[in-house]
């Protein structure tokens, strides 16, 4: 599958920004393994031609979540793709701070705008990817927004806020947020739909921003913004399943041209530590490429991948894992959930 998978990683990088993007993969039966990319609806792409996904073009268009669903009687994973997630914080203060790190930790990428100098170094000192240090306007002329953009504004005055939100609010996005006193964020809503902002979006726009969880310092009110952009991500439903990293080595194969193995999480219940479409690359040398989740589980997954990889059985399969019971326990495994792996053998 090796070419067939650069081929599809391909298509997904020249449908890159494409709203409604799917990557169908059969989970069992004689068709196993194969894949498609479904893109509004219609098939762009398929690994093989005139195949299961072609003949059966009228079910894909119902397919609508990620997760397994079923076809015939035999069961699909379906990715629904979003983008990298993108959080752009305006304004590097000291609530931007614990915004950025959390943020971080999320694997986003994490855009901040500020025009004070010393505050941008606090900003890329807290290991944001993007600093950009400019007058708010001119720093927001260079973000172009997307279906997965995530706006933060947490500038130092409303004045900031006023020239921030108007810019934003013409831009797509997934969520806008802005911090400041009912009172104050009401002033810079008024002033913009004056200057004819649409009302629509500005209604929208979450403020006083972050979930209401009586946070009152920088760290608390860090983790209430970035728990309402959690909650606000996870209503649609998307994986990102394909991370620039994964996609990176599939299709930049040297030094390691031999046959891999892909483990995507297709089910997932209870606490499991990844999410649904998660993938990791593994090699027969045991180098990975993306995560899992860690411990036991993932080693037992590395180590049968490295089997599949070096020949030995290597027909796709679906490998359970129970994080319930008292071995999970005794291994540490606090997460408390089930998550089913699809592993499928990719040729050099």
């Amino acid at each position: 599958m090796g070419s067939m998978m650069t081929e599809l990683i391909e298509a997904i990088q020249e449908s890159e920004g494409r709203a409604d993007r799917k990557v169908l993969t059969m989970l069992e039966g004689d068709s196993i393994s194969e894949k498609a990319l479904v893109i509004d609806g219609k098939i762009a792409w398929e690994s093989r031609k005139n195949g299961y996904f072609h003949k059966h073009a009228e079910e894909v268009k119902n397919i609508t979540e990620s997760g397994v669903t079923s076809i015939e009687n035999e069961r699909v994973f379906c990715d629904t793709l979003g983008q990298e997630k993108q959080i752009v914080i305006c304004g590097a203060g000291h609530v931007s701070i614990p915004v950025i790190k959390i943020a971080v930790m999320m694997d986003c990428e994490v855009i901040v705008l500020e025009d004070r100098p010393m505050y941008a170094d606090h900003a890329r000192q807290a290991g944001a990817s993007q600093v950009i240090c400019a007058p708010f306007e001119e720093a927001l002329d260079k973000i172009p927004g997307s279906t997965d953009t995530y706006f933060v504004i947490l500038t130092r005055g409303h004045r900031y806020d006023q020239i921030c939100l108007e810019k934003i609010a013409a831009k797509e996005h997934a969520y806008i947020g802005m911090i400041g006193s009912r009172r104050r964020t009401a002033l810079v809503k008024q002033c913009l739909v004056e200057k004819g902002v649409d009302k629509k979006v500005l209604d929208a726009v979450y403020t006083p921003i972050g979930l209401d969880i009586g946070a009152q310092t920088p760290a608390e009110i860090g983790v209430a913004i970035i728990g309402e952009i959690i909650e606000v991500k996870n209503r649609k439903k998307r994986t990102y399943g394909y991370s620039k990293e994964i996609m990176r080595a599939l299709i930049t194969q040297e030094p390691y041209l031999e046959r891999k193995v892909m483990a995507t999480i297709v089910t997932r219940h209870g606490s499991a530590p990844q999410g649904l479409g998660t993938k990791m690359l593994i090699y027969q040398d045991g180098r990975c490429v993306g995560t899992i989740g860690g411990g036991c589980m993932e080693a037992r997954v590395i180590q049968i991948a490295r089997l599949m990889a070096a020949g030995e059985n290597e027909q796709a399969r679906i490998y359970h894992v129970d994080m319930t019971g008292n071995e999970a326990e005794e291994e540490g495994m606090v997460c408390g959930g089930e998550v089913d792996v699809f592993l499928e053998v990719i040729e050099a």
